[in-house]
C-alpha cells in the first residue's frame, strides 16, 4: 500500500472513533438530561432550616437574602417554572444598596446565598437590585 493510501486509511479509522465519541458523548448526556428532568419533575427538594422546619429552596434563598440585606422586599422564584430551584431568579429592593453600583449590588446578593450556591442552586439566572428610591 502507497503511503498516501495508508495515511487516508489511518484518518478514516480516527475519524471513525472520533466520530463514535462524540456520539456516545451526547447521548450519555442525553439520558442524563432526561433522567434530571423526570427525577425533577417527580419531587421537589426540600432543606432543613435550624428550626427543624422544612422549607424550599426557593423559600430558604429568600429568607437568606431577606436577613443579610435587611430587607423584606424581596421576591425569589424558580426560573424557567424549575419547582426545584435549581435555577433561581431575584429581585431585591434595600436600603443597603444605596451608593452601590450594580455589580456590588449583586455581590451582595451572591453572599448571602453562597452555601445554597455551592449545593442545591445551580445558578441565578436573573437578579434585579434596586433601591427603595428606584422602585
Amino acid at each position: 500500500m502507497s503511503r498516501t493510501k495508508t495515511m487516508k486509511a489511518i484518518l478514516s479509522i480516527l475519524s471513525f472513533i472520533m466520530l463514535s465519541k462524540i456520539v456516545h458523548s451526547f447521548s450519555v448526556q442525553s439520558s442524563k438530561v432526561a433522567e434530571r428532568t423526570i427525577v425533577g419533575a417527580l419531587s421537589t427538594r426540600w432543606m432543613s432550616t435550624p428550626a427543624g422546619a422544612d422549607t424550599s429552596i426557593v423559600e430558604t434563598c429568600r429568607q437568606k437574602i431577606a436577613a443579610a440585606l435587611e430587607t423584606e422586599d424581596v421576591k425569589v422564584t424558580g426560573a424557567y417554572d424549575d419547582p426545584n430551584g435549581s435555577h433561581i431568579s431575584v429581585e431585591v429592593i434595600s436600603l443597603l444598596f444605596e451608593g452601590k453600583r450594580p455589580v456590588q449590588r449583586q455581590q451582595l446578593v451572591y453572599k448571602a446565598l453562597w452555601e445554597e450556591l455551592q449545593g442545591p442552586v445551580h445558578a441565578v439566572d436573573s437578579m434585579i437590585c434596586k433601591t427603595p428610591s428606584e422602585k
